[in-house]
C-alpha cells in the first residue's frame, strides 16, 4: 500500500463545538467504571512521551504534515455538519445504535439518546447514567441493551466497582425499556460468565437471542474461570424480557487441555492474543451466518440454529494480526473484513516504525459452498496518513455504506479519525475519503478519537471517546447512491441485508 507523504492537501478548519441540548432524563447516582484491563478497548489514559517524540510532533504539525493541535482536517467530499460535546456522562464514549429518528450513544457512565430528525442539529432527548464499561449498546424494538464489563457490587445502575475475585461481584448485559425515550427504564440483567465486552443481537419474532463476547478468564475469578472457549447465549422474550436468561455457552474453540483449541498465543506465537474467547461477532441474519473476532482468531460460523452456532471455518494470522477485533460482512457475503486493534486501542500504531500492515484491517474472501466454505486472505487495509506518536491510532468500529455492486465501508480509527474506503476489488482497497482531528495533545499520550463511525441513512455517525458526538455527511459519486437506502434500525452487529437479496 502507498502511504501518503505530502498531507499539505487536506482541508482544514478549525473545530467548534456544538451546544448540547439540555437534559430531560433524571440521572441515577452511581461510582466510576473500570475497564477490562486487557488488550481490547481502553479508557482514556494519560502518559508523557519522550521528547524525542513530542518534538517530532511539534514538527511535523509546523511542516503541515499532521494537523494541529484539535485541528479538524478532512477531504474535499467529506462535510462536519456538527458536534455534540459530552454533558452529563464525562466517561469514555463508546459503541453506537440507531432506530427511526434517534442514535442511542454508549458511554463508560451510561448511555445518552439523541434525536437525529435534523442531523445538522440532533437534541439530547434523554442521559441515563449506569455505569459498567465498556457499555456496547444496541436496540431492538423497545428494549435496548448493554454490556458490562466491569467488575461490579451488583446489577443495579448504582453500583461500585468490585474485584471479580469477589463471587458476588456482577458483569453481564443489562436491559432497558425504551417505549419512552425520554425515559428509559431498566427492567432486567442477566449475568454471564467473564461479563460482556460486547454483544451482538439477533433478533427473531418472539425472541431476541443475544451473543455475548467476553474474555480473559482467571482461575482467581468465580465467575469467569478458563478455559472460556466460547460464547454465552441469552434468550430474551419480547414482551417479557424480564424473563431473560442464559440458554447455553456454545464452546466454539474445542480442544484439549485447560486452553482450549483457539490460538495460544506466545510464546508459540509472539506478539498474539491467546484465544480465551471472542472480542466481538456480526451476525447476518439473512444468510444464517456469523464471523467471530475471537483475539487470536477469525471464525466462520452458522447460526441457522441460534442456540448452537457451528464453526465453517477458523483462520490465524500469526504474522500480523495480533488482536482479532471485529467483522464486517460486504454486500454479498462473500467477503468479510477482520480488524486488528494492536496495542487495544491505547497505542500508537499509524506511523513509519508500524507500517501497513500492522493495526490494520484484514480483507477475506469466502470461497465455496455451505459447510465447506473457507476464509481466504486477499489483503490488508490500513489509512494513508501517518499519525503523531502521541495519537492512539489502530483499525476499530465501522459498517457498509449500502451501495449495491459496491464494497465500501466507513471505519473509526480513534485519532487517526474516519475513513471511507472501497474494497470492492479485495486485493486492492483504497481510501476515498476521510475526516480527522490532530492531536489532543503534542507531548502526553492521551487516549482518544473516534470509537465508532457508521453510516446510517445518508449520514456517518461518530462517537468520539473524548470530544464527542460527530455527525458528517460525504458528497461523491462513488457513495452517493446510498442515500436512498434508508433503515428502520440499525445495529452494525446484526448487519442487514440493505438489498433485500432473498437469501
Amino acid at each position: 500500500m502507498t502511504l501518503l507523504n505530502n498531507l499539505r492537501t487536506r482541508h482544514r478548519r478549525l473545530g467548534v463545538a456544538a451546544t448540547a441540548a439540555g437534559l430531560l432524563a433524571a440521572l441515577l447516582t452511581a461510582g466510576p467504571a473500570a475497564a477490562t484491563p486487557d488488550p481490547g478497548d481502553g479508557p482514556t489514559v494519560r502518559e508523557k512521551v519522550s521528547k524525542s517524540d513530542a518534538a517530532e510532533a511539534r514538527e511535523a504539525i509546523a511542516a503541515g504534515e499532521i494537523p494541529g493541535k484539535d485541528e479538524i482536517v478532512h477531504s474535499a467530499n467529506i462535510e462536519h455538519l456538527t458536534n455534540i460535546p459530552k454533558e452529563a456522562l464525562p466517561g469514555t464514549n463508546s459503541d453506537l445504535a440507531f432506530q427511526g429518528k434517534y442514535a442511542f450513544a454508549g458511554n463508560y457512565d451510561g448511555f445518552r439518546i439523541f434525536d437525529i430528525s435534523n442531523p445538522k442539529s440532533p437534541k439530547t432527548v434523554a442521559q441515563v447514567l449506569c455505569p459498567g464499561s465498556q457499555n456496547d449498546i444496541s436496540v431492538s424494538g423497545n428494549l435496548l441493551f448493554l454490556s458490562t464489563d466491569s467488575s461490579r457490587s451488583d446489577s443495579s445502575c448504582n453500583s461500585t466497582t468490585q474485584p471479580a475475585s469477589e463471587k458476588s461481584s456482577w458483569e453481564g448485559m443489562k436491559i432497558f425499556d425504551i417505549s419512552d425515550k425520554a425515559n428509559p427504564k431498566y427492567v432486567a440483567a442477566v449475568e454471564t460468565a467473564c461479563g460482556s465486552h460486547t454483544h451482538t443481537l439477533l433478533p427473531k419474532r418472539k425472541n431476541i437471542y443475544i451473543y455475548v463476547s467476553s474474555y480473559s478468564p482467571n482461575a482467581a475469578f468465580p465467575d469467569c474461570q478458563p478455559p472460556h472457549d466460547g460464547i454465552s447465549v441469552i434468550k430474551v422474550p419480547r414482551w417479557a424480557p424480564e424473563k431473560a436468561a442464559v440458554v447455553g455457552f456454545p464452546v466454539l474453540f474445542p480442544g484439549e487441555g485447560p486452553d482450549g483449541g483457539g490460538n495460544p498465543g506466545g510464546p508459540t506465537n509472539p506478539g498474539v492474543s491467546k484465544t480465551t474467547g471472542c472480542h466481538d461477532i456480526t451476525v447476518l441474519p439473512s444468510k444464517d451466518l456469523a464471523a467471530g473476532a475471537c483475539m487470536g482468531d477469525g471464525i466462520l460460523f452458522s447460526i441457522e440454529d441460534p442456540e448452537n452456532p457451528k464453526i465453517i471455518d477458523q483462520v490465524q494470522d500469526n504474522v500480523n494480526f495480533a488482536f482479532w477485533h471485529s467483522a464486517t460482512f460486504n454486500q454479498k457475503a462473500n467477503k468479510v473484513v477482520f480488524t486488528d486493534e494492536l496495542g487495544g486501542g491505547g497505542a500508537a500504531t499509524c506511523n513509519e516504525v508500524i507500517g501497513p500492515n500492522r493495526g490494520a484491517d484484514g480483507i477475506y474472501d469466502i470461497v465455496g459452498r455451505g459447510d465447506h466454505r473457507k476464509l481466504v486472505f486477499k489483503s490488508y487495509y490500513k489509512i494513508p496518513r501517518y499519525q503523531a506518536n502521541t495519537e492512539n491510532c489502530v483499525a476499530h468500529n465501522g459498517s457498509l455504506i449500502p451501495v449495491l455492486g459496491k464494497d465500501i465501508m466507513v471505519q473509526a480509527w480513534y485519532q487517526g479519525g474516519v475513513s471511507v474506503w472501497d474494497f470492492t476489488d479485495s486485493a486492492n482497497p483504497k481510501e476515498i475519503a476521510y475526516f480527522e482531528r490532530g492531536p489532543i495533545s503534542t507531548d502526553t499520550f492521551v487516549g482518544g478519537g473516534a470509537w465508532s463511525a457508521y453510516y446510517y441513512n445518508g449520514y456517518i455517525y461518530s462517537n468520539d471517546m473524548v470530544k464527542g458526538f460527530d455527525v458528517l455527511k460525504i458528497d461523491d459519486r462513488r457513495t452517493n447512491p446510498a442515500r436512498w437506502v434508508h433503515q428502520r434500525e440499525l445495529n452494525v452487529q446484526t448487519q442487514p441485508d440493505y438489498f433485500d437479496f432473498g437469501w
